[in-house]
């Protein structure tokens, strides 16, 4: 009986929303802006490669300051800033082998910043 109470605690603390699922941390939900999120983004994959020397059309891309970027996120998706703020700590983070990856052929979109997978048909 003790081991089913002790079991039946444990499984839902395990299913309970981690603090940063619900906008946790004393942090409002906030839509996150595209345009600041892109550029932040771009500009640190440019530096990025820069510091790691990657050569790849994606690094290329990322620091040609001419090419336009996004100007919103797909069809219903809506990220949170707390979600553009994992990714780019992420992305700050990285090694330089794991944002070769990220930024080779193709390229690579690591899950911290994959708030709005395609499904699957």
């Amino acid at each position: 009986m003790v081991f089913r109470l002790g079991f039946a605690a444990l499984a839902l603390f395990c299913l309970a929303p981690t603090p940063g699922d619900i906008g946790g941390c004393a942090q409002t939900a906030r839509d996150l802006d595209p345009d600041v999120f892109f550029n932040s983004k771009r500009s640190l994959e440019c530096r990025r490669c820069r510091e790691c020397s990657l050569r790849t059309p994606a690094c290329e891309l990322a620091c040609d300051e001419a090419a336009a970027v996004p100007a919103e996120f797909p069809d219903g998706c809506y990220p949170l800033v707390h979600d553009g703020t994992v990714c780019l700590r992420k992305l700050t983070q990285s090694s330089c082998e794991d944002h070769a990856k990220v930024m080779g052929e193709p390229p690579r979109v690591p899950s911290e910043c994959n708030f709005c997978p395609e499904l699957e048909p």
